[in-house]
């Protein structure tokens, strides 16, 4: 599948979907995007994203976490932290790369009891807040970080119908 590209002032975010599972609106998942973005006063991004099969999460699992099967999301963080502050600079950015893992957003929507759209959404905005230095490896910063994906959450499934991720775009839209 080929990667579509949108810019969001200092943002680029692409979306690389390589499973055929689902189909996929990312032009409405960049939509999403940018209200994160505005919602976590993110200035600037380069993010991509990369909605995939089980068999290559698994493959990128062991790869780079030498972990064995699929998992929901996968985090890197591409950023130079100190690119920002040796300017001066204080300004909310973001480099990195998302992979989503579209089979288990479908499988953990039955078990949550929720949508696969909800699901990907979610992962999304974790993948975000890592992004963002949040961590879930102890506890309580797990705590923390699930707080806040909640509450984006919230604020996304106000805003947005995550349903209309499914859907094929509109032309002109």
């Amino acid at each position: 599948m080929k990667a579509k590209t949108q810019s969001f002032d200092a943002s680029t975010i692409t979306v690389s979907n390589r499973q055929r599972r689902k189909k996929i609106n990312a032009r409405f998942l960049k939509r999403v995007v940018a209200a994160l973005f505005e919602e976590l006063k993110i200035d600037e991004a380069e993010l991509g994203i990369h909605l995939v099969a089980a068999k290559e999460m698994a493959r990128v699992n062991w790869q780079f976490l030498q972990h064995e099967g699929s998992t929901d999301v996968i985090t890197f963080d591409h950023s130079d932290s100190d690119d920002a502050s040796a300017r001066g600079v204080t300004i909310r950015a973001i480099h990195g790369e998302l992979f989503i893992c579209v089979d288990d957003a479908v499988k953990q929507s039955k078990e949550f009891k929720t949508t696969w759209q909800s699901e990907v959404v979610r992962y999304l905005a974790h993948g975000i807040l890592h992004l963002l230095g949040y961590d879930d490896l102890k506890a309580d910063l797990r705590r923390a970080m699930k707080r806040e994906e909640n509450r984006l959450m919230r604020m996304l499934e106000r805003r947005f119908s995550l349903a209309q991720l499914s859907r094929a775009a509109k032309i002109g839209a």
